[in-house]
């Protein structure tokens, strides 16, 4: 497919290296307000209002956790009633087949067990994390003890770097995208 002859030539990524987490939330405000487009943003530790600043929507992991719980829930219960009721039904001390008191202690712990496994792993699986993942955007110190935001201006290289500049950014960089 190609492009059409007016549309700008893509561009990499502009980062903006920031010191302090008011620095990054200024600039992403700024960002948004100008519709510059956001690639990501790196921090050595959670900016609280920088999810909502950047307009990111909220995770579905809670609702995956509720569902891998739940699946553990039905299933140690529902696997424990067949075994008391159906395949091997003994009758000690005079108490029901289906005694559910007697349930409580397997399927909470399954239940704590698929909600806790099923949420790392799905953490892993929504972020593209694994151990063979080449990091992007590491020699920044995102992770160690800057604020990185990245853009994707797509033509508007000048205006980015200018924005990031005024926020005050410590450094303005290109990097590939």
């Amino acid at each position: 497919m190609s492009r059409p002859p007016d549309a700008p030539e893509p561009s990499g990524l502009i980062v903006g290296v920031f010191d302090s987490e008011e620095g990054i939330l200024a600039a992403v405000r700024a960002a948004r307000a100008a519709s510059l487009p956001i690639h990501d943003a790196y921090t050595p530790f959670p900016v609280h209002g920088l999810d909502r600043a950047m307009g990111l929507e909220p995770s579905i992991l809670p609702r995956l956790c509720l569902g891998f719980g739940a699946a553990g829930l039905l299933l140690a219960a529902g696997f424990q009633y067949w075994v008391s009721a159906v395949d091997w039904p003994m009758n000690i001390g005079g108490k029901s087949y289906g005694a559910l008191p007697a349930l409580v202690p397997v399927s909470f712990e399954l239940t704590v067990l698929f909600a806790g496994v099923g949420s790392v792993l799905s953490f892993l699986r929504l972020r593209r994390l694994s151990p063979y993942a080449k990091p992007r955007l590491e020699r920044l110190g995102g992770v160690d003890d800057r604020f990185v935001l990245a853009l994707r201006p797509l033509g508007q290289d000048a205006a980015a770097r200018r924005l990031l500049e005024s926020c005050g950014a410590s450094d303005v960089l290109e990097a590939a995208g």
